[in-house]
């Protein structure tokens, strides 16, 4: 009998924490899924301009290469505007399943807010592919442009795991660096565009340049271009949690102060948050600087 309504106790504990996560925290949640449908809206309408062959954009640039740096240069921009939004600004602008779930390894979002952000983020990917197939019709489904979905490369599956790996767990370490760092926090949207530029302008050709699971299955639903998805559910995860754990090591739990990518404004945050901390750092610089100068 202990044991039975221990277990109702339980149930409905975890019900209350669920509902309050989404009486609370739902306009963050829209907000992801608005993010990265839009984000997956572009990526769509880029890939129609650059890549269909009756494109006025790709008819006057001949060179792959060239085309996929103009692509990696438009959706870098594309993730800048959503983390300097005022959505992106206020949920944090994940957008990224294995993201959320790596800081919620570091202890800055809480259980039920990883879940919703996470549901969220497939739920807005998708929704931005299907809008994309509305408007453009037949065009993005030319083998061209193929719903810009993520595909190993040449190599094979085992590298274009590898390459996953590494860029994820590049990007993971440089937004923890640059995020916890004071004078550098307010940056961090500009070094995670930066290094969207650059892997799908040299790493694209080798694993088709995902990093997000739910960017991959966003292409992967309306599409039905299933290949090698399990390398995008396992490769991204697995290379921002190992970021984690490095920087856990290197720097310690008490420097991760929040799960926003930006920070330097007025919304709210619903993180485990001490990002004061950071703000504090950033306003005893000047004073160091004069004790020095003195």
């Amino acid at each position: 009998m202990h044991q039975t309504m221990t277990s109702q106790g339980y149930r409905l504990a975890s019900s209350d924490r669920i509902g309050e996560a989404l009486k609370g925290h739902w306009p963050e949640y829209l907000m992801e899924a608005v993010g990265l449908g839009l984000f997956m809206f572009s990526a769509c309408g880029l890939g129609v301009l650059l890549e269909h062959p009756d494109s006025p954009i790709r008819q006057s640039i001949a060179d792959q290469t060239l085309r996929r740096v103009v692509f990696g240069a438009a959706m870098a921009a594309t993730a800048i505007l959503n983390v300097y939004s005022p959505w992106g600004m206020r949920s944090g602008a994940h957008l990224n399943p294995a993201l959320t779930l790596t800081f919620w390894r570091l202890g800055k979002v809480e259980t039920w807010d990883a879940v919703f952000y996470s549901l969220c983020q497939f739920a807005g990917g998708i929704a931005g592919v299907l809008v994309a197939r509305m408007l453009f019709g037949d065009l993005i489904a030319h083998p061209s442009v193929n719903y810009v979905a993520t595909m190993p490369g040449p190599a094979g599956d085992l590298v274009a795991f590898a390459a996953e790996v590494i860029i994820t767990f590049i990007l993971m370490s440089v937004v923890l660096g640059v995020s916890n760092t004071a004078r550098l926090a307010r940056y961090t949207g500009l070094f995670a565009g930066a290094l969207v530029m650059t892997f799908i302008s040299l790493e694209a050709p080798i694993s088709g340049m995902s990093m997000n699971p739910a960017r991959t299955l966003s292409s992967a639903v309306p599409s039905g271009i299933w290949t090698a998805i399990w390398i995008y559910f396992t490769a991204p995860p697995i290379g921002m949690l190992l970021a984690a754990e490095v920087y856990l090591r290197l720097k310690g739990e008490r420097r991760v102060f929040c799960a926003k990518l930006h920070h330097h404004n007025r919304k709210r945050c619903i993180f485990r948050c001490n990002f004061g901390e950071v703000l504090n750092e950033t306003a005893r610089v000047p004073s160091q600087l004069k004790q020095q100068i003195l």
